[in-house]
């Protein structure tokens, strides 16, 4: 590398990727392009149409109050359990941000912020391809082209790509931070509520 890379490894439907926002964009506003920073898809569920079991539902409810609890100032909106039937897949919209990055970098950005408040805020269903459409076009994308790389193999390509950079970071969880400089990785442990602690580390 010639130059450090700041790894985020993330999912747009990641629970605690969503509680994590507030700090991470502070971190980034203190980077201030020192630093590459490069966003890395974790893939948290693979491709499924099976409906979610009582139990899962019961686990991921319980995790959005410890969210709420424990990072102030995060909301969860519970009428998704109530509007939506949850389904355990989150590479549709891993691949709705490469798809949506493919019309531009700044859409990858717009395409993740969309996804996560469609989820947490308005109770919609990140896991159903006609709301990830409606997603792409509400944020100023090319329908027609959003739908073709959403179902592409060059797409799909590009997803297990970002996985196996993943798994090659040695991270166990999203969000991850993981920096490299000169070939040497450092993970970066994550404070969900104190931008400092992680700037410490980048900085070190």
């Amino acid at each position: 590398m010639n130059s450090p890379t700041l790894y985020y490894i993330y999912d747009p439907m990641c629970s605690w990727c969503w509680g994590f926002n507030n700090t991470w964009q502070q971190v980034q506003l203190q980077i201030n392009n020192r630093l590459k920073i490069q966003y890395v898809l974790g893939g948290l569920a693979p491709d499924s149409n099976e409906i979610m079991s009582t139990e899962m539902c019961s686990y991921i409810q319980e995790n959005w109050r410890k969210i709420e609890r424990e990072i102030p100032g995060t909301i969860f909106n519970n009428d998704f359990w109530e509007n939506c039937t949850p389904v355990r897949s989150t590479y549709p919209a891993c691949r709705a941000v490469i798809a949506a990055k493919n019309q531009g970098n700044q859409f990858e950005f717009s395409m993740i912020n969309a996804i996560q408040e469609a989820y947490y805020l308005q109770a919609k269903n990140p896991s159903n391809k006609a709301t990830l459409i409606s997603l792409g076009v509400s944020i100023g994308l090319d329908e027609q082209q959003f739908i073709k790389d959403l179902n592409s193999n060059t797409t799909q390509t590009k997803l297990e790509g970002d996985i196996e950079l993943c798994q090659s970071l040695g991270t166990s969880g999203f969000p991850s931070l993981v920096l490299e400089n000169k070939g040497i990785k450092k993970m970066i442990k994550i404070d969900y509520n104190n931008p400092a602690f992680i700037l410490q580390q980048i900085f070190a």
